[in-house]
């Protein structure tokens, strides 16, 4: 059970079904309103890769530290207005986005669906890693199994945070979602693919 954060292949993108997990829905209305802000159709989804661990051809990671430190650290480096588009959003798309777009396509988390760009997520992401000092060379690039979480949870984290120490490793709890955000935008960037919540 919980909140995991998953990349999407063009057969679930794609897929009608929504109650198996299928987002037709969003993938045609979004392509709708790209349309009428003369944005080409986003239509250039992965297909599913075989699973290998650690190859970087999917993602998975589950939403379980409390946000309370990384909804102060938000409120100390962004403004609101980014804050909304780095943690409002219920799918990220490897495309960019001037606004986000809101469809009005329910989900078992929200009443409508609201999509936002890969490349304006990273940059927020960036700034806020930069911010904290997070030592991106020794997170995990490859986040495909869980990686980040069990790395955050499973204690590994706090003989990095020995390591390699700064304003990151005061609070964890929000340096695992300044890292989940930053790993998420790039994965959905290097892959192509959509990033949606299940």
């Amino acid at each position: 059970m919980g909140i995991y954060l998953v990349s999407s292949t063009a057969r679930d993108w794609f897929d009608d079904d929504e109650e198996e997990g299928g987002h037709g829905t969003v993938a045609a209305l979004l392509n709708e309103e790209l349309g009428r802000r003369g944005l080409p159709p986003y239509t250039s989804v992965p297909e599913p890769a075989e699973f290998v661990r650690g190859s970087g051809q999917s993602f998975e990671e589950k939403l379980v530290p409390p946000m309370d430190g990384f909804s102060a650290l938000c409120e100390a480096h962004i403004t609101q207005e980014e804050w909304e588009l780095l943690c409002g959003w219920t799918v990220l798309v490897p495309i960019s986005l001037d606004e986000p777009v809101v469809l009005p396509v329910g989900s078992s988390y929200t009443d409508e669906t609201v999509v936002v760009g890969a490349p304006q997520v990273l940059a927020l992401a960036e700034r806020l890693a930069t911010a904290v000092g997070l030592p991106v060379d020794e997170i995990p690039a490859a986040c495909d199994n869980l990686d980040l979480t069990s790395l955050f949870l499973d204690g590994p984290v706090k003989e990095l945070a020995a390591a390699r120490p700064g304003p990151w490793a005061e609070d964890l709890d929000a340096a695992f979602y300044v890292a989940l955000y930053l790993r998420a935008a790039q994965h959905s960037l290097r892959r192509g693919c959509p990033m949606v919540y299940c």
